[in-house]
């Protein structure tokens, strides 16, 4: 360092505290970057990289951003997933003895963001911290800095910390540098998230009051972690952050990140957008806070069945009362983000626009409160307890601030006359000032006889009199002192000039101080009603999320869906919600499914395209929205409480991993297998095609009878495995059920109904057909089945399929004898070696894993173990 110039060793030891981000260096109007950073950042901003002279041999490589647009080039970054680190300057240049000093004032990060584009309305951004126990648990805290809301749980598998992580959409991560390096690589895999690292998990004073509620001490370790990275990174009062609130998993429906996947609950598979996804169907949500909260409730559906009927009696009155609502939704439209307001308000990047609107949102607080207290239910009146006003801003925001301030809070133009008195005083002695400048002008033009002349101002030369050139001769010798000349006139002042001059200018930048100081003890108050505004916040999402459920629910014409205890599933003319939406409502086809004592399991067969997939997902999605409090697609519905929901449907690969579509396959079967209980809900569309015939065929049915006879979970399972229908009379719970089609004219005509009893054929080379195959293939492809169901090579014909196959495995066991035989004889001539300890030791290991409760990388552990015994 010693040889580079004071401002660039200032550089590169501010830069060696933060290597993992880009390091925005403030020098006059524009942030600069150099070397490594510079490089890097050229490429990713598409900016020009030049150079400079920093007293070493080299000339250093640099670029830059303006100041003022710098914002869109720092989300940009984050968006990308870097970090950026904002180096001020901290003293006034002019004073400064040397190189002007600088200090990071905050690090943006993808999972800090307080304001800008990244930052969506709808959206939560969470940051999360996890720690790994000795215990083998793990602590998962998470916090959305721009609301301000906490959460901790503990879990017990790492498949639910990055099930917990992908359900919340985290943006980064905060973990021990020493975290397991096989689990770091699974979150990079698995999840598109910023790892960051923060060794700290002290509890420090300043947030102890947080962490209150937790008795836990890994909960409160786990917290702790994050808290000390926000607070090192951000600098800055976070007042708004609210007390940590314990949840456990187990109270809500688990949905997997595969199921919530294939049921395109938030986003669609192919697009990764909102539009089409069952969030999509459900927002009819009037606020920003509202709309999170839906996606939260999305995310994780009741269990607890009288919490579940206390909101669909909500959204069932709320329906019922159709001018109330229409009334509610009106208001509810004109209440702004309090959550990310209170947020900004302590973050201190709060404007005085923000501040209006803040108002303008608490001015509707009376009138909800009005509307709520026409409906006769007690709940609804609890929700109308919590609405606070919070009178006292209101007053204060009335008095204090103009109703159309400007964006900026330097420049003056925000206080209300009458709020402050010195103010008044200040602009009273500006306005006059500026009367006896407009009178001034009167004067000289009468005094001189040039009606021309102007009297000006500019922030340069001040005020000043201003005369054209062929005017000069007119003007009083002595009376008037020359300030500038211009090319066809010339700028004098006068002592009288002078001294107003100073006298208008003092009282408009002290007036302009003093706004701001006032606006800063504005804000300062403010914050002390973060706590009321947060409380007020989540009462006004709860009710937007209801009036939502009920606008939904009425457009749609669902129905309030009814509980029971007996396990029975019955729906009558079910809807998958989003496809009916899409399509005409009036060309769609309803369907009824019924699963009780003796048909737990429904064997799904027909045609591909005729319309399994749907029916199988509108019973989870009704399911789901029945869970959330929302009434359903259907015109009738009877449900038990899911507690999980697991599906395999879709055919998908998984490339980052090296994992193919039949190892996706059979890890998502495997994860249902493993984890559901007779209270889950199974749907397995397909299983076994990405696999020869008869392994595919093999692998279903087991299957299929593991489900029957070990979990009992309420299972659907659709194939074209028609061999598979049999299974009806061996399986006392199993029925079968196929989606219809028939065939006119020699095409092949969808019903999209569901009957009972199984499909007679499988019309694979109908729907070929459809899909506009050229002719010459669909007919040869005819040709093939034909000469395949003759002589008997189709699975379909066991009895002639069973026949070669025993010709076939005569002749390869003939073949397998001979070879053993080879073997041994070969092995004649050597004496058996005797097991030893090691071997037994092995074995017993080996029969004592259990296969299906194996991850493949545990699997591969577990075989590096027995290795290593073997060859001691």
């Amino acid at each position: 360092m010693p040889q580079y110039t004071p401002m660039i060793q200032q550089y590169l030891k501010i830069k060696a505290e933060y290597q993992d981000a880009f390091l925005f260096f403030r020098l006059g109007d524009f942030y600069e970057m150099f070397f490594d950073d510079a490089i890097k950042a050229s490429k990713e901003l598409e900016i020009t990289l030049t150079s400079r002279d920093g007293g070493g041999d080299e000339r250093i490589p640099m670029c830059g951003v303006p100041y003022h647009s710098a914002d869109s080039y720092i989300q940009q970054l984050i968006e990308k997933g870097y970090k950026v680190a904002i180096c001020e300057q901290t003293e006034d240049p002019k004073q400064a003895k040397g190189v002007v000093k600088r200090e990071v004032i905050q690090l943006i990060t993808p999972g800090t963001m307080m304001e800008g584009k990244g930052l969506l309305e709808k959206e939560n951004n969470y940051i999360a911290s996890v720690s790994g126990m000795e215990d083998e648990t793990f602590g998962l805290a998470y916090t959305d800095l721009s609301t301000g809301e906490n959460r901790v749980t503990l879990l017990t598998a790492f498949e639910d910390v990055v099930n917990e992580l992908s359900t919340l959409g985290t943006k980064e991560i905060v973990i021990d540098p020493s975290f397991d390096n096989s689990l770091q690589k699974t979150i990079k895999e698995r999840l598109s998230l910023t790892i960051s690292y923060e060794e700290d998990q002290e509890v420090k004073s300043e947030y102890q009051h947080l962490l209150e509620r937790l008795e836990d001490s890994r909960l409160r370790s786990t917290s702790a972690r994050l808290f000390n990275y926000l607070y090192r990174t951000q600098k800055r009062s976070l007042d708004h952050l609210q007390t940590v609130e314990t949840y456990h998993v187990h109270n809500y429906m688990k949905i997997d990140y595969f199921s919530k996947r294939n049921l395109e609950l938030t986003e669609t598979i192919r697009s990764k957008g909102k539009k089409g996804s069952l969030l999509w169907l459900l927002d009819e949500t009037m606020t920003a806070m509202g709309a999170r909260l839906l996606k939260q409730w999305i995310d994780r559906p009741l269990i607890q069945k009288s919490k579940i009927e206390k909101r669909l009696a909500l959204v069932e009155l709320l329906l019922n009362r159709y001018f109330e609502r229409q009334e509610l939704r009106e208001r509810l439209k004109e209440v702004y983000d309090l959550e990310r307001l209170a947020g900004r308000v302590a973050f201190g990047n709060v404007n005085a626009r923000d501040l209006i609107q803040l108002k303008k949102s608490l001015q509707q607080i009376p009138s909800l409160k009005d509307l709520l207290g026409q409906m006769d239910n007690d709940d609804i009146q609890t929700i109308a307890s919590k609405l606070d006003p919070c009178e006292e801003l209101i007053d204060l925001l009335e008095r204090a601030i103009v109703e159309n301030p400007p964006l900026s809070v330097k420049e003056g133009g925000i206080i209300k006359d009458g709020y402050h008195a010195e103010l008044d005083r200040y602009r009273d002695a500006s306005q006059n000032g500026k009367k006896w400048i407009a009178q001034l002008e009167k004067e000289e033009r009468e005094r001189t006889g040039i009606k021309s002349l102007k009297v000006g101002y500019n922030r340069v030369f001040g005020y000043y009199i201003e005369v054209t050139k062929a005017n000069l001769h007119l003007l009083e010798e002595g009376r008037y002192e020359r300030k500038q000349t211009l090319a066809n006139a010339e700028r004098f002042i006068t002592p009288e000039l002078k001294e107003k001059e100073a006298l208008i200018l003092q009282a408009e930048e002290k007036s302009v101080d003093l706004e701001y100081e006032i606006f800063l003890s504005i804000r300062e108050y403010v914050k002390t009603f973060i706590p009321r505004l947060q409380a007020l916040a989540k009462t006004v999402s709860e009710l937007d999320c209801l009036q939502c459920f009920a606008t939904v629910s009425e457009k749609q014409h669902y129905v309030k869906p009814r509980f029971n205890d007996g396990r029975t599933l019955r729906i009558k003319g079910g809807r998958h919600p989003v496809v009916e939406k899409v399509m005409d409502s009036q060309m769609y086809v309803a369907n009824d499914c019924l699963m009780d004592k003796g048909r737990e399991m429904l064997l799904i067969t027909g045609p591909n395209m005729s319309g399994k997939s749907t029916y199988m997902r509108q019973i989870a999605l009704t399911a789901i929205l029945a869970q959330i409090g929302c009434f359903v697609p259907a015109e009738e519905a009877v449900l038990p409480i899911f507690d999980q929901v697991f599906t395999r449907i879709g055919a998908s690969d998984d490339l980052i991993s090296g994992q193919s579509t039949f190892m996706v396959e059979m890890l998502e079967a495997r994860n249902a297998i493993v984890h559901a209980t007779q209270n889950s809900l199974i749907l397995f569309d397909e299983i076994g095609r990405g696999t020869s015939t008869y392994d595919g065929m093999a692998l279903a049915q087991a299957i299929i009878e593991y489900i029957h006879d070990h979990i009992g979970a309420k299972t659907l399972f659709s194939t074209h495995y028609h061999e598979l229908t049999v299974l009806e009379k061996e399986l006392d719970q199993l029925k079968n059920v196929h989606v219809s089609a028939v065939e006119q004219n020699g095409k092949l005509v969808f019903l999209h109904k569901v009957k009972e009893g199984a499909a007679d054929k499988s019309y694979g080379i109908h729907v070929a057909e459809l899909a506009n195959l050229p002719q010459t293939l669909i007919k040869r492809a005819k040709e093939i089945l034909t000469d395949l169901e003759s002589t008997g090579a189709s699975p379909s014909n066991k009895e002639k399929t069973d026949e070669s196959e025993k010709k076939d495995s005569k002749t390869s066991v003939k073949q397998e004898v001979e070879q053993l035989s080879f073997f041994d004889e070969e092995q004649k001539t050597e004496p058996k070696a005797a097991v030893t300890p090691r071997e037994k030791e092995a074995a017993r290991a080996l029969k004592a894993l259990n296969l299906l409760e194996t991850t493949p990388l545990e699997a591969l552990n577990k075989l590096y173990e027995l290795q290593k015994i073997l060859n001691q």
